[in-house]
């Protein structure tokens, strides 16, 4: 009996020892971090887990350790968990945070946390859930009452996620990062604190981060006293000293070192010089400075994600579908010449050993196949909603998508068409006929409508989405007709409304109902065969403007503006067999043809 009760003693012993060890205590000194009392430099390779098909997470990991880094830093998107309030997913798709942070410590590799609740990163609404917008008078990131309840219920259910993964609790998580660039937007210290405090009653006890331009103001409105000082990014002794003068008490780390940047539509591709990277790195690592290479791999914005830009009231630049971001590595998770050019450089500093390369994924091609239209929105519409005037997407607890607007004109028939404000393409249709497109960047937002034989002319206008603002001060920014339409000064009163969110489900469920003579406004269809599948981009060049999905997967947008025309189809969207593409493009009228290709240019 003596043996058994000893025997069961050690086990217990065993196991509580062995649990004991994996824990880690991550501390803040002035000058460094602290591992288990020892200094510690991040080397971080920041991505996406929403940005990437989930049987790529693993391999993506790899892909940065085998760099050289030793910590992912993650951005989590609280729109991609909670799409309406209340009702959170974090299993589908790519949305199991906590299984990609498991994954990181499988592979050996630190996490930092960035969980907003705001982001930024070229996502749409920086993060934020677009349902805050149906709220006429919200304020965002600030101590608004109805803002901070949505703000409470996401980082309570958040943490349940993550906090058993933090690093005192034996999991991998470091540090967690308090909103995001907070001193590029506003100044409300409450908020910030506020922020904190909840994290911390929530079982939070990893230190704290903030993450700012490295500049006096900025630092000043967006660091709170004990957090260390993220850089964004610090590139040289005078952005550190910055940080020493904010806080001198706790350590300061290039929270976004840029190896690549962001492309808009109607913009060339944003490339980045090799060996302006290579220096600032040289440095950080000569100085023996934490920093974190946004981004490693950017990914793709799937579906409606990709947000935008704007930097004053008629402003809007619109993020490409592709998230490649020049980085070290690519859209396909491939390494580029930058890639190793940073993981040599790495490899001179670094005391450990940086493993090889992973194998890499499949690339495949696949010949030309034709699509034909087989269906319009006209033939699509959903039950109409009436209003005196026209109201934005949220107003009806839509997220992005497309809208469309109808009246009769009464009164005025023709004349200067005013639409106040267009978010963010608008398509203005007489009698069925489109007479002008309106893009929302520049604020010219009249146009010329033609007189009619009709007594009552039917006016229509279509209008996409093209991703809310995500950075800055008009980020309050709802979609579609966001206020009235004129016809030369005349209000125009009366209208039926059609919110077309274009999900899976609506794709699904489309009907054929062509041909029926020109039409702008067109759904394509068509089918190729696989024998074996694998990654590819499928060439949208003989397109116009549109959204594209394979097997109901939405690859994301497409414009002939450019400079994207190849969207990336992971392997997890096709099977073996026959595919069906269906294309919705808003002015192309005849069949044509796409093809699978292996590069994104």
């Amino acid at each position: 009996m003596k043996k058994n009760i000893f025997l069961v003693l050690f086990i217990v012993g065993f196991f509580t020892n062995v649990f004991a060890q994996q824990k880690h205590f991550f501390s803040l000194s002035k000058n460094d971090f602290l591992l288990d009392g020892k200094p510690f430099q991040v080397i971080s390779g920041e991505m996406h887990p929403a940005r990437i098909p989930k049987q790529y997470w693993r391999h993506r990991i790899q892909m940065a350790k085998a760099m050289g880094c030793n910590t992912v830093a993650v951005y989590i998107f609280w729109n991609y968990h909670e799409s309406s309030p209340g009702v959170f997913d974090f299993a589908t798709e790519s949305r199991n945070i906590a299984e990609f942070i498991r994954i990181c410590q499988q592979e050996k590799m630190w996490v930092l946390l960035r969980p907003g609740p705001y982001v930024c990163a070229e996502w749409d609404f920086g993060g934020l859930p677009s349902y805050l917008l149906k709220i006429p008078d919200i304020k965002i990131r600030c101590m608004d009452d109805r803002y901070m309840a949505a703000v409470t219920r996401y980082v309570n259910r958040l943490s349940k996620e993550v906090a058993p993964l933090q690093c005192s609790n034996g999991g991998p998580i470091l540090m967690v990062q308090i909103e995001n660039e907070y001193g590029s937007y506003a100044n409300d210290k409450k908020y910030l604190q506020a922020l904190k405090k909840l994290w911390l009653q929530n079982g939070i006890n990893v230190p704290f981060y903030t993450a700012d331009g490295p500049t006096a103001f900025m630092l000043d409105a967006g660091h709170i006293k004990g957090a260390a000082i993220g850089l964004d990014s610090g590139t040289g002794d005078g952005d550190f000293e910055q940080a020493m003068k904010n806080d001198p008490d706790v350590p300061s780390f290039s929270s976004e070192t840029y190896p690549g940047w962001l492309t808009h539509w109607k913009e060339k591709w944003a490339k980045t010089d090799t060996a302006d990277i290579l220096k600032e790195l040289s440095y950080l690592l000569e100085h023996k400075k934490s920093f974190n290479l946004y981004v490693v791999h950017g990914g793709t914005n799937f579906g409606f994600n990709a947000g935008a830009n704007a930097f004053s009231p008629t402003q809007f630049q619109p993020d490409i579908t592709s998230y490649d971001y020049d980085a070290p590595i690519n859209e396909l998770g491939q390494p580029t010449p930058k890639y190793f050019a940073i993981r040599n450089l790495i490899s001179k500093y670094v005391s450990y050993k940086i493993p090889d390369l992973p194998a890499q994924t499949q690339v495949i091609e696949i010949p030309a196949f034709t699509v034909s239209p087989f269906t319009t929105i006209w033939k699509q519409l959903p039950k109409p909603i009436t209003s005196p005037q026209p109201k934005p997407m949220e107003a009806f607890n839509q997220k992005s998508g497309f809208i469309v607007y109808s009246t009769k004109l009464i009164g005025h028939k023709s004349g200067k068409l005013t639409i106040t404000e267009p978010h963010d393409y608008a398509m203005v249709f007489l009698n069925g006929k489109l007479v002008d497109t309106v893009f929302r960047d520049g604020g010219k937002w009249t146009v010329e409508i033609p007189k009619s034989e009709e007594k009552d002319p039917q006016l229509d206008i279509l209008v996409e989405s093209m991703g809310h603002i995500n950075f800055a001060q008009y980020m309050i920014d709802r979609k579609g007709i966001t206020d009235r339409v004129t016809l030369n000064g005349m209000t125009l009163m009366d209208w039926k409304i059609f919110p077309m969110q274009m999900d899976e489900k609506f794709i699904a469920g489309l009907k054929p109902t062509y041909p029926e003579g020109n039409h702008d406004g067109i759904f394509f269809k068509g089918d190729f065969e696989l024998n074996e599948i694998g990654d590819t981009y499928l060439d949208l060049s003989n397109f116009q403007k549109g959204v594209v999905w394979v097997n109901g997967h939405n690859l994301g947008r497409y414009w002939n503006t450019g400079p994207q025309y190849h969207l990336y189809c992971p392997v997890n969207f096709l099977k073996k067999g026959k595919n069906e593409v269906i294309v919705f493009d808003l002015h192309l009228q005849q069949s044509t043809t796409i093809q699978g290709v292996k590069t994104l240019e």
